[in-house]
């Protein structure tokens, strides 16, 4: 009980500061949402696109998902939640960039990089979903042979960032806003072990820091 409590109070403040002490954004969002960016992230609970990103509401359109994946382009799939929200975030919120950001320390990836569900069984919605990432976790295996385990799950998570880049743009209105210059794909990481951010840079071909981690006082 103590949790929901915990959540209780927390809308509580959300409704003092957002309907009470400043209500004209809501007042603004009652008639629609006009985000401009789509972040796609991963749903660990210590990852929180929002709360890392200091934004208010209506300020990011938001999908979260295992390893924050993106499949392929594939006209047969039936249940695409992801694809149908970036679709939805594309043509009808018509996005001027698109956010892929991963993170340190991902459960996902681990998975992925220990194989430890297959995605065989009827009922192992995991293994099938983390697959998206296989071409990630196998150019990892070897570029990284004598890599340490922890070394080849932080690769994979930023080569798994990339997969979901190149997927984002096998969609045909992706690559036509690509085309036309009026959308930009991002690639994100969040280092939580350092406490920093990183960013993909293609001329570089690496991950560079966006906000390189705090430096102790004294140090």
């Amino acid at each position: 009980m103590h949790d929901l409590e915990r959540f209780i109070d927390g809308f509580q403040r959300f409704q003092q500061q957002y309907f009470e002490t400043d209500p004209s954004l809501y007042s603004d969002l009652r008639q629609g949402q006009h985000p401009n960016t789509l972040l796609i992230g991963c749903c660990d609970s210590r990852v929180d696109p929002a709360l890392l990103l200091g934004c208010d509401p209506g300020d990011i359109f938001t999908v979260r998902n295992v390893a924050n994946l993106v499949p392929p382009c594939d006209p047969k799939q039936h249940f695409a939640g992801v694809t149908s929200a970036v679709q939805f975030a594309v043509q009808q919120l018509n996005v001027a960039r698109i956010i892929v950001m991963g993170h340190a320390q991902c459960g996902g990836i681990r998975a992925l990089v220990e194989q430890r569900f297959s995605g065989e069984a009827p009922m192992d919605y995991i293994g099938r979903w983390i697959h998206i990432a296989e071409p990630a976790r196998a150019a990892i295996m070897r570029q990284l042979p004598s890599a340490s385990p922890a070394e080849r799950q932080r690769a994979c998570e930023l080569a798994a960032i990339l997969v979901s880049l190149r997927n984002l743009e096998s969609y045909p209105w992706i690559a036509e806003r690509l085309a036309a210059g009026s959308l930009t794909l991002h690639g994100w990481y969040f280092d939580l072990d350092a406490g920093a951010l990183l960013a993909y840079s293609p001329r570089a071909d690496a991950f560079l820091p966006l906000v390189c981690p705090l430096v102790p006082e004294g140090a």
